[in-house]
């Protein structure tokens, strides 16, 4: 709550539980809702559980107005205006709100210019994906789109290479040379991996080379590694 709240998270109201230990997060929290105006409401626990749906908050809930999602273009724009490479994440069947928020800080921390997710069978921005994001969700945009194949295709025609995260991919995550020009990153969800439709519209599967007998990783941890490689990538190409 406290890096949502320093991230300038939009937010409408800070509701405070009803004698709750004033800590030094606790003390923050107020201090950065006071300082931006935002109102401070005081709630029964039980009523900060019925709000949060159950949530763990710890005696605090921030309000937050409905998400306003980018257009897939305009992560294409944000990365032509700051002079860099294009590099966008987009989400096949990842329906857990923490992953997304998860994945929005990872594109945060290595320079991706925005995440894509389908409209229908996939995670949105809910107030659990804004505190999973630790406020990274203030400063990387999310767009939706209503056909993420379609989406994935346009981005090949302006140039992009697509490549699908997978564990049978053909290419290591770390050999991706494709990494240092206008790249997709496809993530699947962890039980069914990628669509059988977006892997055939991917240039290329990727995958995370693991010890024999390892499970798959979930999608947060699988997106991070990957655009650490990409990041590294860049960075070597500079």
């Amino acid at each position: 709550m406290v890096e949502a709240l320093r991230a300038g998270v939009p937010a409408t109201a800070l509701y405070v539980a009803e004698r709750i230990d004033a800590d030094d997060r606790v003390r923050e929290a107020i201090k950065l809702a006071a300082d931006r105006g935002l109102p401070l409401l005081e709630s029964p626990r039980a009523e900060l559980d019925r709000i949060t749906s159950g949530a763990v908050h710890q005696g605090l809930g921030l309000q937050v107005p409905p998400y306003v999602y980018a257009h897939a273009d305009d992560l294409v724009t944000r990365a032509e205006q700051a002079g860099q490479v294009p590099l966008v994440v987009a989400l096949d069947g990842v329906t857990d709100p923490r992953n997304l928020g998860a994945i929005v800080r990872s594109a945060a921390a290595f320079g991706a210019h925005g995440v894509v997710v389908p409209d229908r069978r996939s995670a949105g921005m809910t107030a659990g994906a804004w505190k999973a994001s630790a406020g990274a969700a203030a400063r990387v945009p999310v767009a939706r789109v209503t056909n993420l194949t379609r989406q994935l295709e346009a981005y090949r025609r302006a140039g992009f290479t697509v490549a699908g995260l997978a564990a049978d991919g053909l290419v290591d995550a770390a050999d991706l040379d494709a990494a240092v020009d206008a790249l997709v990153l496809v993530v699947g969800s962890e039980d069914q991996g990628l669509s059988r439709l977006v892997e055939r519209s991917c240039d290329v599967l990727v995958r995370i080379p693991m010890g024999a007998g390892n499970e798959s990783l979930n999608a947060g941890v699988a997106a991070g590694i990957v655009l650490y490689e990409v990041a590294r990538h860049r960075a070597r190409a500079r």
